[in-house]
């Protein structure tokens, strides 16, 4: 009977140190959760034996319990880095088709090759919907949706009316060449360039070219200029006519134009939408000593926005931001949490599953109750202190030696009785 009494012992003590080389093996593994096994000890109990009487008949490993205590939390670089502070597990999907959800807590998420958040298995994380606000419009598992960050944000507005408001230096020359040409910079003096956008949304460069026509003389006291405007190639024309006058008088105040400047229709290389573009000088523009100088552009042109960053709040909100200065709430992240995390079937790979034991998911959002907050730009590594582990693996080595010396003793005794000879 002894004999199986400490195999009882060998096999229990076995089970810890498998359980403990487990922890240990996962030391380095985010968002792992640490197991520790735990002993009932056996008893063959009668009606016909007195209870002060009765031997035990060993141990058996009653659960090899999984302990959610909180990680340590690791600050990155990343803003898709996940952590819960608190209670709570991400829910992913291994596919968008896939009807099962796998809960996690390993927040290390990256984007695919189509935009979706997915973590480093290429399961799907799951957002609420949310509205243009922000707010959340449905919630429960059949609503939520794998976050996917959009490529683009905006409709492109072309560009129609362009505003700039600048200083010509009064002390400019006349140009030495008489013929305006944009590839010679002798026949002008200065020039001004300004973003515009087609109808595509896409950038186009508007050049002002400024060329000094008159100086104030005995008998005219005011200047003149003359403006060329081009977008990229293709010189703009007022009526078929191409050049602007302008003129200041000698306090260096503009007095022409007086109206914008509205440009005749024309087409870009990118687009073979008509476009027309009216140009107004600022009240501001003037004529003085001091340097050629842009003291202002405007124009209410749009483009497409690109997408440039994701950042997600501690509620769990996923704003992306644009090159057009759009931003956007793309949904909120998903938590669920459970009655008894215990009883989650684990599946490798830091996923759990739901079971019986554990409960059905509780779903809801970061910081609300039940749920901890979130953390961007963290991730959770493994809850196994090394040290605790080490000390736990020399108590079950001894308790193998000590099951080794009981077992070796049964031996011993049998071969005694084995040898009596009558």
């Amino acid at each position: 009977m002894s004999f199986y009494t400490s195999l009882s012992g060998l096999q229990a003590s076995q089970a810890e140190m498998s359980t403990i080389s487990h922890n240990l093996a996962n030391v380095a593994t985010n968002g792992f959760k640490k197991s520790r096994t735990e002993f009932a000890d056996v008893i063959a109990s009668s009606v016909s034996v007195a209870p002060s009487q009765q031997i035990g008949s060993g141990a058996i490993v009653q659960a090899n319990r999984q302990q959610f205590a909180q990680g340590s939390l690791i600050q990155t670089s990343n803003s898709l880095d996940l952590a819960v502070s608190g209670d709570g597990f991400f829910a992913v999907k291994p596919s968008i088709e896939s009807a099962s959800i796998n809960y996690t807590r390993n927040g290390g998420f990256l984007v695919d090759s189509n935009r979706y958040v997915v973590d480093s298995q290429g399961s799907h994380l799951q957002v609420f919907p949310v509205d243009g606000s922000g707010a959340v419009v449905a919630t429960g598992s059949d609503s939520a949706v794998s976050l996917r960050l959009p490529e683009t944000s905006g409709t492109p507005v072309p560009t129609s009316a362009v505003t700039m408001t600048l200083n010509l230096n009064a002390n400019s020359a006349l140009p030495t060449t008489a013929t305006f040409d944009r590839f010679d910079p002798s026949s002008y003096n200065q020039s001004a360039q300004t973003t515009v956008y087609d109808a595509s949304g896409n950038a186009m460069t508007l050049t002002n070219y400024f060329k000094r026509t008159s100086a104030p003389t005995t008998t005219n006291a005011n200047s003149t200029w003359e403006v060329h405007s081009f977008v990229g190639d293709k010189e703009l024309t007022t009526n078929g006519t191409a050049g602007t006058a302008m003129t200041f008088d000698p306090t260096g105040k503009m007095t022409a134009p007086t109206a914008a400047i509205k440009f005749d229709q024309f087409t870009t290389a990118n687009s073979t939408d008509p476009q027309a573009i009216a140009f107004t000088f600022g009240s501001g523009t003037t004529q003085l000593s001091s340097a050629f100088n842009v003291a202002s552009r405007t124009q209410d042109g749009k483009a497409v926005g690109q997408i440039q960053g994701v950042t997600v709040d501690e509620k769990g909100l996923v704003n992306a931001s644009f090159s057009n200065g759009d931003t956007q709430v793309l949904g909120q992240v998903m938590l669920a949490n459970f009655s008894n995390p215990e009883g989650l079937r684990q599946l490798g790979s830091s996923y759990w599953q739901s079971t019986g034991i554990s409960g059905s998911a509780k779903l809801g959002s970061a910081d609300t109750n039940g749920f901890g907050k979130l953390m961007s730009g963290t991730i959770e590594g493994s809850n196994v202190d090394i040290t605790e582990e080490l000390v736990n693996l020399i108590a079950a080595q001894r308790n193998f030696q000590a099951n080794s010396k009981a077992l070796d003793t049964a031996n011993q005794i049998s071969e005694t009785i084995f040898n009596i000879r009558s």
